[in-house]
């Protein structure tokens, strides 16, 4: 089913980033109705955001109704979420003080959706004890906040108070309207990217993960409820909000790292790219170019999903296979020999799915004999799919 969300939008320069919070909603199939302040529209006019929401925009409390029915209402009650982006001191400052005069403050008042804020002005205005006792206030109430970032704003000063980038709201969005809320109370640690094996100072082995797999499994598995470990190899992926990341490089920082969590944990998807193997021999100092081949001998290192395995207790326990051929007799090995519960396998040779894509393809293998084939989908989707699975769902 169809989410809305009601985007109220007041004034300030920031106005133009809410464009794109719009457009990213769209593209995850969210209807976006938006509402304007009369001062918003002074920076960008309401057809902007009529052609990416293919919604008419609201600006005007006393213009000429589309429907016979009154508006605000009407919007208030459509509402799943609630979103203000961006949130001026004054808007902030009439909500809190019950004020409503025009279409956007009434349209607030009027609703039972969650409302949150996500504030955008200058440093010295959010610092203002009459802005900060506002949001305290509409807190204690209920309503809800996304803190604003640091850096340079439009007025040239330096600080708190730049709009949260669109990527860091929408994700909270899509956190708050995710109707499955089945993993609450449980406690799942996710894997993610890949792992480094140093060879020197300088040089290092590692392989082509981009870690989105697992961090799209791991910010689904918030979104449904749940309390999230995010144990992640290098990336220049974003950290998502909400989830408790851990920050490795190497194998057995991995290992290290998951075994403290691993007898709490609910859930264990072992998504990450980990080394399998690593020189022998670390050269302390920056080997040097020589005229000579340089030949490195590599040993095994720690198999941490056979380790899990052997270990498992209560855990739900899920590798992954990324394989370049015989995609399903190896993932069906690996799941029986590594004693896991599901296994995703993964044919690595796809040139639009997989390492780097924003795409996957894959079969989900279980302990009892299920093949469940998802066929190209966003790793979203992907990631959805899996806890339906692993919840039984489907």
């Amino acid at each position: 089913m169809k989410r809305n969300l009601v985007l109220g939008v007041s004034g300030g320069i920031a106005v133009y980033k809410a464009l794109e919070i719009v457009s990213l909603l769209k593209k995850k199939d969210i209807n976006v109705d938006v509402i304007m302040t009369e001062s918003a529209t002074k920076f960008v006019t309401p057809l902007s955001f009529q052609s990416l929401s293919q919604n008419m925009v609201t600006y005007d409390m006393f213009a000429e109704p589309k429907a016979w029915e009154i508006q605000h209402i009407s919007l208030a009650e459509k509402a799943d979420l609630f979103l203000v982006a961006p949130a001026t001191a004054n808007i902030i400052g009439k909500i809190a003080n019950g004020i409503a005069d025009d279409m956007l403050s009434t349209t607030i008042m009027a609703t039972k959706a969650k409302v949150i804020f996500a504030p955008a002005m200058n440093t010295n205005m959010y610092d203002n004890p009459i802005v900060q006792d506002n949001i305290k206030k509409l807190k204690s109430f209920g309503y809800e906040f996304i803190e604003p970032a640091e850096g340079r704003l439009a007025c040239g000063t330096t600080g708190k108070g730049k709009l949260e980038s669109p990527e860091v709201i929408v994700d909270r969005v899509l956190m708050e309207l995710n109707d499955k809320k089945d993993l609450v109370n449980k406690n799942v640690v996710v894997t993610a990217g890949p792992t480094i094996a140093p060879v020197d100072p300088v040089r290092f082995i590692t392989n082509r993960s981009t870690g989105k797999m697992g961090y799209a499994i791991a910010k689904e598995a918030r979104n449904r409820g749940a309390n999230v470990t995010l144990i992640s190899g290098p990336t220049s992926i974003e950290v998502p909000k909400n989830i408790n990341i851990v920050k490795v490089s190497t194998n057995e920082e991995m290992k290290k790292a998951i075994m403290e969590v691993y007898d709490h944990a609910d859930i264990v998807i072992k998504s990450a790219a980990v080394a399998d193997y690593k020189p022998k021999n670390y050269s302390t100092q920056k080997i040097k170019k020589g005229d000579n081949d340089l030949c490195i001998e590599f040993t095994r290192d720690s198999d941490i999903l056979m380790e899990l395995g052997e270990k498992k207790d209560k855990q739900i326990l899920v590798g992954f296979a990324a394989e370049s051929q015989d995609l399903k007799e190896n993932a069906i090995s690996k799941l029986q020999r590594k004693n896991l519960d599901y296994i995703v396998a993964n044919d690595i040779t796809a040139n639009d799915t997989g390492f780097a894509s924003e795409d996957n393809k894959v079969i989900v293998l279980s302990k009892s004999g299920k093949e469940i084939y998802l066929d190209k989908m966003s790793k979203e989707k992907i990631a959805s799919n899996l806890f339906d699975i692993i919840l039984e769902k489907r």
